[in-house]
């Protein structure tokens, strides 16, 4: 007699993934720093060797907050450079440094046509010394993705995409895709106030079933969102165009 079918997927142990349970990473992957992200996400933490997705609405900036821990951790594992393609505004090393990430291994390219973007992202992702590509994609399509996809696996190396909020319901071939939104205040007081700016975040694409439920990551120190203000202050009365948000960090 045949043996029944769970029994036999059974047998298949990890070859086989159940969609209705969290699956394991195809990859390597490094810990977020957000501990309630972690435990959401496949192989509890960011994919090194695949394409990243995230959303948010005009405005907010939070990739960042988001994104440091990891990145800071990324460069104290190995050497190497992290590229910045098309960053919306000049990234204020004083405060990216203070939370422990090397500016000296930025590299910054300054490209705004939607092409040129795509092809530096690409060529970023070839390269022997780079660690990982941050991209900002306000305009792409599913089939440049594909190939921004298929780099970053090739190459092994993280890439992560900053794209607007309704470009959610495009399809996409990222393995993971994150929407970030601002925590509504009145939520914010119901979780023992984690700050006015605390970040809500969605995950919208996983190896895995989908999460109903928003995340909150808590908001910035005190201490780091004064300092940030005081800085933005200061240098738009010299004429400089910094952006805070570009350089805050969670908590």
């Amino acid at each position: 007699m045949a043996p029944s079918l769970p029994h036999s997927l059974a047998a298949l142990g990890d070859a086989v993934w159940p969609a209705d349970t969290l699956g394991s990473a195809a990859g390597a992957t490094l810990a977020s720093g957000h501990a309630a992200l972690d435990a959401v996400l496949p192989g509890g933490g960011w994919p090194l060797d695949a394409l990243s997705e995230l959303l948010q609405p005009p405005g907010l900036h939070a990739e960042w907050r988001l994104l440091l821990p990891a990145l800071v951790r990324l460069q104290q594992a190995s050497p190497g450079a992290l590229v910045l393609v098309g960053p919306p505004h000049v990234p204020f090393g004083p405060a990216l440094q203070a939370q422990g990430l090397a500016v000296q291994r930025l590299l910054w390219l300054q490209v705004s046509e939607p092409q040129a973007r795509l092809w530096a992202t690409e060529q970023a992702l070839r390269c022997a010394g780079v660690q990982a590509v941050l991209a900002w994609l306000p305009q792409v399509r599913a089939e440049p993705l594909r190939r921004l996809q298929l780099a970053a696996q090739t190459h092994g190396k993280p890439l992560f995409a900053v794209r607007p909020a309704q470009a959610q319901g495009e399809s996409s071939p990222a393995v993971l895709r994150l929407l970030l939104a601002p925590w509504p205040d009145s939520l914010a007081a119901q979780t023992q106030a984690q700050g006015a700016d605390a970040l809500g975040l969605q995950v919208l694409k996983r190896r895995g079933p989908p999460l109903l439920q928003p995340l909150l990551l808590p908001g910035r120190q005190g201490r780091l969102s004064a300092w940030l203000a005081q800085g933005a202050q200061a240098q738009e009365g010299a004429g400089h165009a910094l952006d805070c948000a570009t350089a805050a960090a969670a908590a």
